[in-house]
């Protein structure tokens, strides 16, 4: 299970408040895997227990660590009404992150699996309150399926004919490999880039990458993926990665990279 650490406040946070007055921080506990923490300042003990039965209904009553204190602060009209819609079930699909309300300001941190579920979240959140919040989207979308691609790549260049954009048996093992690696991402946004060495024209160079991407691109979307989430571009010459003045060199410049699209 994924852990998010939720911070929920009140219009003034008296532990915030004193800890900036000594500029330090506040100590919170960090939680476990799968543990959600939820601290700050409310009123009362009625927003404190509504917010603690949302949080405990979506996570489980035994992953919800109360941190949760109650004192002398000034919340904005209909505030515990405006958490509860912020408490949803696509908080859980946030790793790493933290939902911190601070009277009528909502901030949203953590890794997202993609570009569209983070501007999904931001805009529901918005949505669900009124035009006096403020929401500070500070998701991000994750890392890992970009590491997945590059591990299953492993530096290795998917060969094709000489001067052609036919893929050779060996390359075609390795476009495989990637495509059952793509087809575990559902949903993701795929970039197939071509390159070349600098051997010959560079507009000549720049056709032979863009044919190659495509050819990628059209075989991943004749093998179950779907072509609208992919793109293919040429760079020819344009960004190598090794030097052109060795066979070794050009050999690694022609190459095709794959990256997630934010």
């Amino acid at each position: 299970m994924r852990f998010i650490s939720t911070i929920v406040t009140a219009a003034t946070l008296a532990a915030c408040a004193a800890a900036a007055a000594q500029n330090v921080a506040p100590a919170l506990a960090t939680p476990e895997p799968g543990q959600v923490t939820v601290s700050g300042t409310v009123p009362d003990d009625a927003s404190k227990a509504a917010v603690l039965a949302k949080l405990r209904e979506l996570y489980g009553a035994d992953k919800v660590v109360d941190q949760i204190a109650i004192g002398p602060v000034s919340m904005p009209a209909n505030w515990n009404n405006y958490v509860q819609k912020l408490i949803t079930p696509e908080l859980k699909q946030i790793s790493k992150g933290q939902l911190k309300i601070d009277g009528s300001t909502v901030s949203l941190r953590g890794e997202v699996p993609n570009e569209a579920l983070r501007q999904r979240i931001a805009s529901n959140v918005a949505t669900s309150l009124n035009p006096t919040y403020t929401v500070n989207n500070g998701l991000r979308v994750s890392a890992a399926d970009q590491a997945i691609l590059d591990n299953t790549l492993a530096n290795r260049t998917v060969e094709f004919e000489s001067g052609k954009a036919t893929l050779t048996p060996a390359g075609k093992v390795i476009v495989d490999e990637m495509l059952a690696a793509l087809l575990k991402m559902k949903g993701r946004k795929v970039e197939i880039i071509g390159h070349t060495d600098s051997a010959g024209l560079r507009s000549s160079n720049l056709a032979l990458s863009q044919a190659r991407a495509d050819t990628v691109k059209a075989y991943f979307a004749s093998h179950g993926l779907n072509g609208d989430l992919l793109t293919a571009t040429g760079q020819g010459p344009d960004r190598p990665i090794a030097s052109n003045d060795t066979a070794d060199g050009r050999a690694r410049n022609r190459r095709i990279e794959f990256r997630i699209s934010q």
